[in-house]
Formats: structure tokens, C-alpha cells, sequence
């Protein structure tokens, strides 16, 4: 579905990333990514590399526009285009307001949104040039629904949205697709390790009566960087299982 395009995705070392790294791979994508530190980009670098597929792999500061222009550049640079752009970064949250500080939001933001603003805008001049690019941002099922406590993170995620909508408005003209995918409760590392009492009432809010596989949103993201959706863009796809909250 994706047969010879040039995938940048950020957070790609774990989780989501990893996996919709893997998704991209299997469909033939030649595939970049981004990790937090040099020896986890390594590590899954290795992982790929076993099962038998060529990836490359930066560490760049994501705080850090400059240093994301120069990494972005060389990818440019080697490949000679950039066709796809998944920003799956992001940390969350779940302090209540009397306990977060303002450090705390601020951390959130600058990876969740201006990270992510600063890898639009990197990469767009070069989309621009090709007239042609697809952006996929990861958003939240709380960025409709809002969560209880740890408000930084939806806040994030609703600026998420924000940006996808607009962006679709005004990229559209250069024939750049932004789209978004919402996904529920999933099963990372971190959802993994909580205790089996906290994850059951959870389900049982989720018609589909499971919670997401990492592939479940790779596949989102593939369908989305596709052909197959050559026609959609400003859209935030839930991934959610019909989950509400």
C-alpha cells in the first residue's frame, strides 16, 4: 500500500511507533525513525534489522527546531524525497490540577504540541517541492472526551486536532494530506503493566469488549498514508473500539 515511500515517524522506538514502524516495513515503505535516545533508536534498529529489514534511525531533540532541520535535511538529502510524516511522539498525564505544576503542562506541551509543530514545519518546504506529501498526527480518544484528572494531556491532544484541521485547510492547495488518528485505550508497555482490577472495568466500557493492539492503530495510520485515502484529509479517525467516556 505504501510500496517505495519515505516514512519519517517520531516515537518510533516502542509502542505505537514501533509497531506502526513494522506495518509501514512489511509494506514496502522505506522507513526513518525518531527516537528520544540514541541507544533506543539502536535497539530497535537491531530488532528490525533481525527480521531481515533495511530502517534507518535518528535521535534528534525534538525541543529543538534547529537541530530537527539539520536531521530532517539529511534524510532529505539521502532519499531525495519525503513522503510520509507520522508524528506519534508524546508523553501523558494524570496529576490532578492542584498537583501539576507549571512545569509540568509545559513539558507536555513542548513535546506533544510544539514538537510536533516544529516536524510539520521541517518537513513541509520539502512537500511543498514534491507536491505531494501525506501528515498523520497522533491524537486521543481524550482529545474528544477529555480524561479526569491530568489535564495537560487532552489539552495537548485538543491542540492536536486544532492543528490537523487547519493544516488540512491550508495544505490542501499543495496537495498535502494532514490527517489524525484517536486512539483508545491500548496495549503498550505502560497499559500492560497495570493490574489486571484496573484494565477490566476499563474493557467493559468498550463494545468491541477488548482494548487496542498497537497494529490495530499502525493500520490506521497505513490506511491513512495510503492511496486508499487519497480523498480524505482534516480528519480525526477514532480508534477506539466505540469507546466513550
Amino acid at each position: 500500500m505504501v510500496d517505495g515511500k519515505v516514512v519519517l515517524i517520531t516515537g518510533g522506538t516502542r509502542g505505537i511507533g514501533f509497531e506502526t514502524a513494522r506495518v509501514f516495513l512489511e509494506n514496502k515503505a522505506k522507513v526513518i525513525i525518531f527516537g528520544s535516545r540514541q541507544e533506543t533508536v539502536d535497539k530497535a534498529l537491531k530488532e528490525f534489522q533481525e527480521e531481515g529489514y533495511e530502517i534507518d534511525g535518528y535521535a534528534p531533540n525534538l525541543k529543538d527546531f534547529e537541530n530537527i532541520c539539520e536531521v530532517v535535511s539529511k534524510i532529505y538529502e539521502k532519499y531525495g524525497r519525503i513522503d510520509v510524516l507520522i508524528n506519534n511522539a508524546g508523553i501523558s498525564a494524570n496529576q490532578k490540577i492542584e498537583d501539576t505544576t507549571a512545569e509540568d503542562f509545559q513539558k507536555i506541551m513542548d513535546l506533544n504540541v510544539n514538537a510536533m509543530f516544529y516536524m510539520i514545519k521541517a518537513v513541509v518546504p520539502y512537500m511543498k517541492k514534491q507536491n505531494d506529501g501525506v501528515i498523520l498526527n497522533t491524537s486521543s480518544m481524550v482529545s474528544l472526551y477529555g480524561q479526569p484528572s491530568g489535564v495537560g494531556y487532552p489539552a495537548s491532544k485538543f491542540a492536536v486536532n486544532g492543528l490537523t484541521k487547519s493544516l488540512a485547510r491550508e495544505l490542501g492547495k499543495d496537495n498535502i494530506r494532514v490527517n489524525a488518528v484517536a486512539p483508545g485505550i491500548t496495549k503498550t508497555d505502560m497499559v500492560a503493566s497495570l493490574p489486571k482490577e484496573m484494565i477490566e472495568p476499563l474493557i467493559q466500557t468498550i463494545p468491541l469488549g477488548r482494548i487496542g493492539e498497537p497494529r490495530d492503530i499502525a493500520n490506521a495510520f497505513l490506511f491513512l498514508a495510503s492511496d486508499m485515502a487519497s480523498y480524505i484529509t482534516g480528519t480525526i479517525l477514532s480508534v477506539d473500539g466505540a469507546a466513550r467516556s
